[in-house]
């Protein structure tokens, strides 16, 4: 995450010094409101990257054990939704989609650590290069999988997921377009999209198992038929509400002051807290028993 603080500095330097645009002797505690701001929100910001990194590395490994142990076994039938008698296309495809979004969810991690990108310049594009690649190949399989061979959840669910697979497709195309362009400040922009909209199953499992928990049991949906308001919520959220935070955090990192900022970075950490709590029950509940 970047911050411009150099050219913060060098306005409020300029406003201290040039007659009536400012007293001099406000300049400490404007000085020292910036940078408390710029540093909450890095802070807020690096938060939220390590615990979803936790968080997504989590559900990587609960999908790459369970999965990938019941294809050594030669258990199918325990992937469960995922496996029809008889329907070989749809397993095949079924396996290649659960292993692309292992690549997507490490690779994305890997893409958006910058100790990397600045140390390791090769391994970030040729990670980036697999990860775009994965970006455009997922969705394809994703919809085959959602209207050809048919899954859990209702109509709104469905055409929430479809609407996310062309976000992660547009999204990747962008990104590679001003990386192309070297137009870095624009890539990473839309690398930070591409990570969240690459994240949406991710935050469906964590919203859903979350409620349940907070409710002591489903509540604005059926968890027999996987159908309700909630689900239709949360589906749409998916891409909706990470999206909507993003920019928010954008524009506070770029164009607000202080004030702006520390707010920012005020809902960051609420937004980690939550998702934080998403994580441990998820894990608790589900992906860490089926590793076990």
């Amino acid at each position: 995450m970047e911050y411009h603080t150099a050219d913060l500095s060098h306005a409020a330097t300029a406003e201290g010094c040039m007659p009536g645009l400012g007293d001099s002797h406000d300049w400490p505690n404007r000085h020292t409101l910036q940078n408390v701001g710029n540093t909450a929100l890095k802070a807020a910001a690096g938060l939220w990257f390590v615990v979803a990194v936790i968080g997504q590395l989590a559900f990587a490994s609960y999908v790459a054990i369970f999965y990938g142990r019941a294809v050594v076994r030669w258990d199918l039938p325990a992937w469960r939704h995922g496996y029809v008698a008889g329907d070989t296309i749809g397993n095949i495809a079924f396996a290649i989609h659960l292993s692309l979004a292992v690549v997507i969810i490490v690779g994305g991690a890997i893409q958006l650590i910058p100790q990397i990108r600045k140390r390791a310049p090769a391994l970030h594009r040729w990670n980036g290069r697999i990860y775009i690649v994965t970006a455009f190949t997922l969705p394809v399989g994703g919809f085959y999988l959602v209207w050809v061979r048919g899954t859990v959840g209702d109509f709104s669910q469905h055409l929430a997921t479809s609407i996310n697979g062309v976000l992660i497709m547009l999204c990747a195309a962008m990104a590679l377009r001003y990386a192309l362009a070297r137009k870095f400040a624009v890539h990473r922009r839309w690398a930070l999209r591409l990570f969240l909209v690459s994240s949406g199953v991710w935050f469906v499992r964590l919203a859903i198992y979350l409620w349940v928990f907070l409710n002591n049991g489903p509540v604005g949906f059926n968890p027999e038929t996987l159908s309700g308001p909630f689900l239709t919520i949360v589906h749409f959220g998916q891409f909706l509400l990470p999206l909507g935070v993003l920019e928010l955090y954008l524009r506070a990192r770029d164009r607000v002051g202080a004030p702006g900022r520390i707010a920012m970075a005020l809902v960051l950490f609420a937004l980690t807290i939550v998702m934080g709590a998403g994580i441990v029950v998820v894990t608790a509940q589900r992906w860490l028993p089926r590793m076990l």
